[in-house]
């Protein structure tokens, strides 16, 4: 395979032994499919030319202040949420969802209302470096299905639930029926797939054990085990929340149980939050593979909980990071990398025999270590050969930046600043599978067609470029 594009320079990532690896003077080269070819020392550069057929002079080099990095993970949003981003942090958990949340998420049913809120979420993430998202929508079938169109359209790799939840007594407009939800959930996964979306794939997504029945759970574990599929949902977030489902599910041990018993926990089931998991617990989480998605801004901003990270690492347990919008005020995992290591430090300041997280480690929760809690390291997460070229193009020295730099700053600084000080405004390109989809240069339009669903068109000016459809270099 042909390479289309190499690049010359500094890059960063994370393997499965070293948190922070960085590589100076490397050149990597990304194949016509958009997966990595190479990973070679600059000095071998001639030879590559050679092997690979591509012309020394069309290398793409990085600045001296720039540097290529794996693209961050959300592995937990609520992309329906967005529209209320920033505000309504005033309640604690149960209270935010039937005063905000459940009456925001029953408008979803309006087609163009779901279009306006999706098409911003997917194009926020993005520029915010997010090449890789795991979505809540809602328990509309159609709007769901929109946004994976939407997620595709712009190229992010997506895993997209239609929410399921048949009990609802505060808001009792917004539920379905144990029937419907069934139904509507096959439906939603039966379409999506029909789709082909290369990188955009459904998730079962049972709201929590709050909002489900037993019988509800037990179907969709079941769907979930015939079709193969990825599952998320909440745990332990909130002390009340954890005292009603163990007054609602009284033959299980624990949280954890629930969800066990409903086979529910899997090598590919991704929980969010965990504040209040216990070693048992976590135990469990270890045996099945199952994940957790660290959300310290929701956890923080609604009063939650803060999540031992130290713990669950030392258990063992698949532990990505999530934004977690509308809870998490911010669609950013740089924020969440932030709000991680604060709460860490908050943790060490109750208990000094805690180890802090490094910022080393918190790169990694936020790239490979996601990749790893949504079981897509086999894709995407670092650089590796073979693995689809999901990156971000970092210049820390963008002109009106929010970060300086200065003389005799080595590499490793450089990301750390670009961690605790960069934002969007640093983030000049983001790839995924080879694919530039940032900056963004696409128009999305909903088309209506006869049947309920909607369909998408791209309008596309002549000037966009598809790394992975033509063989070129861009400087």
């Amino acid at each position: 395979m042909p390479v289309s594009t190499v690049y010359r320079g500094t890059l960063a990532h994370s393997t499965r032994d070293e948190a922070l690896q960085i590589l100076e003077d490397f050149v990597l080269g990304v194949d016509a499919e958009g997966k990595i070819a190479f990973i070679e020392e600059g000095q071998n550069v001639d030879s590559l030319s050679q092997t690979w057929g591509f012309q020394t002079s069309d290398i793409i080099q990085l600045e001296q202040h720039e540097f290529l990095m794996p693209g961050m993970v959300d592995t937990h949003i609520h992309a329906s949420q967005y529209s209320y981003s920033g505000t309504a942090l005033d309640l604690p958990l149960l209270d935010w969802l039937n005063t905000y949340t459940f009456p925001v998420e029953s408008r979803y049913k309006d087609l163009d209302f779901a279009r306006d809120v999706y098409t911003k979420v997917v194009k926020r993430t993005l520029r915010n470096g997010t090449t890789t998202a795991c979505y809540f929508a809602t328990i509309h079938t159609d709007a769901s299905l929109l946004l994976g169109q939407i997620a595709d359209a712009f190229g992010q790799r997506a895993l997209v639930g239609k929410v399921c939840m048949d009990c609802n007594s505060m808001v009792p407009y917004y539920k379905e029926p144990l029937k419907e939800c069934k139904d509507e959930t096959l439906r939603f996964i039966r379409e999506l797939l029909k789709k082909k979306y290369a990188r955009v794939k459904p998730v079962v997504t049972p709201r929590f054990a709050v909002s489900c029945s037993s019988s509800l759970l037990h179907t969709l574990g079941k769907i979930a085990k015939n079709n193969d599929l990825h599952i998320q949902s909440h745990i332990s977030e909130n002390k009340a929340e954890v005292k009603l489902v163990r007054q609602l599910f009284p033959d299980c041990k624990s949280y954890t149980d629930v969800y066990l018993k409903h086979d529910l926990l899997t090598d590919k089931t991704v929980m969010a939050h965990g504040c209040y998991l216990s070693d048992e617990e976590l135990k469990i989480f270890h045996e099945r593979g199952a994940a957790i998605s660290h959300c310290p801004n929701s956890n923080l901003s609604l009063a939650s909980g803060m999540l031992n990270v130290r713990n669950v690492l030392n258990h063992k347990v698949k532990l990505g990071l999530g934004t977690d919008v509308a809870g998490g005020y911010s669609a950013s995992i740089l924020d969440a990398l932030r709000r991680a290591m604060d709460t860490s430090k908050a943790l060490t300041m109750q208990d000094a025999q805690l180890q802090t997280l490094t910022f080393e480690e918190a790169f990694r929760l936020a790239t490979l270590g996601g990749s790893e809690a949504l079981s897509l390291d086999d894709q995407t997460g670092n650089f590796e050969v073979g693995k689809d070229f999901d990156a971000l193009r970092v210049n820390m020295c963008i002109p009106g930046g929010p970060v300086d730099v200065f003389p005799g700053q080595g590499p490793k600084v450089i990301l750390e600043k670009f961690l605790n000080l960069g934002d969007d405004r640093n983030i000049v390109e983001v790839f995924v599978a080879g694919r530039r989809v940032v900056p963004i240069s696409r128009t999305i339009e909903i088309i209506p067609e006869p049947s309920a669903n909607k369909a998408i068109q791209l309008l596309t000016r002549s000037s966009d470029t598809l790394l992975d459809r033509r063989q070129h270099f861009i400087i």
